[in-house]
């Protein structure tokens, strides 16, 4: 039977079967919150996978709230934090931390692409690791937890998860994000994700921390830092300079 003349029964057959196929406590347990099994399975369904099952429901819907809902909870937050800054600083500020790559970011660190429902043609194409894919899917699920559990839920689980952003938008020069800068010039020279990795040394109370930003499985930086996260940041803003000298090396075999 084609796919255009599926009966709805079988598009719900294969839907509840895709969504089943995967075990998601994991992800539950890293939002920190339950949604229902219905709510959780729309939002985690891409649109590319609904137009292969007869146009199953998507997640879109859920995205549309759950990108308002995160822009509020963000711009409240960057308020209180830096009462000093001026609105000139908190927009762009806001438009990173809440940026295709930045949400991308928080999906990966979460393990969101496992979970997410795609269609034949993304899969084959790497749409687990496209940033559009995961950041529509991030807003889809925070969508879903603020319609089921309200706002004050759905604040707590953003503020968790865009902690770290948000607390780091001033370390950096010019509140640069270098992580979010790597992976969008990464992605203009169409180069896979960057990879991080990371140790730590010294007593607990008192940890240094190394890190490596590996571009196509090449180590092009590398960091230090009293946590992982700022090990990472200086680890990415180096690997950044390398791609700015040496796009050529970095790209080549990938033409």
């Amino acid at each position: 039977m084609s796919r255009s003349r599926r009966k709805p029964e079988d598009a719900d057959k294969a839907w509840e079967e895709a969504f089943s196929a995967v075990d998601h406590t994991p992800l539950l347990s890293k939002l920190g919150v339950e949604v229902s099994r219905d709510n959780l399975k729309l939002a985690l369904t891409h649109r590319s996978f609904a137009n292969e099952h007869n146009h199953l429901p998507n997640n879109e819907r859920l995205e549309f709230v759950g990108d308002a809902i995160l822009g509020l909870i963000v711009a409240a937050k960057l308020f209180e934090l830096y009462p000093s800054r001026p609105e000139s600083d908190l927009s762009p500020m806001r438009a990173s931390i809440v940026s295709r790559y930045g949400l991308a970011d928080i999906a990966r660190e979460i393990g969101l692409g496992e979970h997410v429902l795609i269609g034949k043609g993304e899969e084959h194409t790497g749409g687990r690791e496209k940033e559009s894919i995961l950041a529509d899917t991030t807003e889809a699920v925070l969508g879903a937890i603020y319609l089921e559990h309200g706002f004050e839920t759905a604040r707590g689980v953003i503020l968790r998860l865009f902690d770290e952003k948000m607390r780091h938008a001033t370390v950096s020069a010019k509140n640069k994000d270098w992580k979010t800068a790597l992976q969008v010039r990464l992605a203009e020279l169409k180069l896979p994700v960057a990879e991080y990795r990371s140790e730590a040394t010294g007593p607990d109370h008192d940890q240094t921390f190394h890190s490596e930003a590996l571009v196509d499985g090449v180590p092009r930086g590398t960091g230090i830092g009293p946590n992982k996260k700022l090990a990472e940041q200086e680890a990415a803003q180096k690997a950044l300079a390398y791609l700015r000298d040496h796009a050529a090396e970095a790209t080549l075999g990938h033409a």
